[in-house]
């Protein structure tokens, strides 16, 4: 934990981070000429100033992760919005363009905490196709910039298939899916409130047929009552580290529960299928038997986008029939 000087650090501070910025959005100032206007641009780089920078179109969404320091909390606050402000002004956006979050800890049910009520969303492009972003109201926006490579992946593979999307969370993977021609789609999530936001990502793209099925259930409780054979071509499973609910009486723990879970999901593949597994639990194990019928093959070098430097953000397998 380095000291903190009061405002002559904060402002020397504020120009380091000032210029990592400047530097880091000149070497991605392409992007948006290729169609990429959603994207990570720093990423706790400087070590005294633990924030993430995400840029969707003209907007900011910074998110301050906890570390140690000397600073009271009115101090911080202080050094919070300087910093906030520094980001705005050197890619010269709107300053009400510019939000700032706090992430803690995950302790128990956190996952899309709702930490405000101001209901600022925007309409973001990312691959030709449209998602609902809040900027205001949650931890995350609704659209994980991490998963873009994932999700042109699935859209590539999805034509005449039928489609499961297991912890659909907004619908991403759904939306892509569609747009690359699946025959059919179910999205399967135990929040109602997410389960609309898909649905509404799925209007936005003209996406939204009866052909597109929405599941107001838990996901292994889904997954265990479908018949046991082949009904499905290409499934999605991207859960939460940890979950609970009061509805059900089971937690979901992902090292504990992935292996349980990708045994039934591919019960319900036919052949040729595939499945892809994903986490962002940092200290996941692999741990799904090998088996004579399944081909596993982790792929996160080829699903991590180049915007993102921590390499580890997520970790990818694809299990094919």
């Amino acid at each position: 934990m380095s000291p903190d000087l009061g405002p002559g650090q904060t402002l020397a501070q504020a120009e380091i981070f000032g210029n990592r910025l400047r530097k880091l959005a000149r070497h991605l100032r392409r992007w948006p000429r290729k169609g990429i206007t959603c994207y990570r641009l720093y990423e706790r780089d400087i070590p005294e100033i633990p924030l993430v920078v995400d840029r969707y179109e003209d907007y900011l969404h910074i998110v301050e992760f906890e570390r140690p320091h000397n600073r009271n909390e009115q101090q911080h606050a202080a050094w919070l919005d300087v910093m906030a402000k520094t980001a705005g002004e050197t890619l010269e956006l709107n300053p009400q363009h510019v939000f700032l979050k706090r992430r803690q800890r995950q302790r128990g049910n956190l996952q899309h905490e709702k930490v405000g009520h101001q209901g600022v969303e925007i309409i973001a492009s990312e691959g030709g196709l449209k998602f609902v972003v809040n900027l205001s109201d949650y931890t995350d926006t609704g659209l994980f910039l991490d998963h873009r490579q994932t999700r042109g992946r699935v859209r590539t593979e999805s034509a005449g298939k039928d489609v499961l999307n297991l912890f659909c969370y907004t619908g991403s993977f759904t939306v892509y899916a569609a747009a690359g021609g699946a025959r059919s789609t179910v999205s399967v999530d135990k929040s109602h409130h997410y389960l609309d936001w898909c649905q509404r990502n799925m209007k936005i793209n003209a996406l939204d047929g009866e052909q597109h099925v929405h599941v107001p259930q838990d996901v292994m409780a889904y997954v265990t009552a479908l018949p046991a054979r082949p009904l499905f071509d290409l499934a999605i499973v991207d859960p939460p580290t940890f979950s609970n609910s009061k509805s059900f009486a089971d937690d979901w723990i992902v090292q504990r529960d992935h292996v349980r879970l990708l045994q039934e999901v591919l019960l319900r593949i036919r052949t040729p299928g595939c499945v892809y597994f994903s986490t962002n639990f940092r200290a996941f194990r692999w741990e799904f038997p090998p088996s004579a019928d399944w081909q596993v093959r982790e792929i996160s070098q080829q699903t991590v986008p180049p915007d993102f430097r921590n390499e580890r953000i997520h970790r990818c397998w694809t299990l094919t029939k």
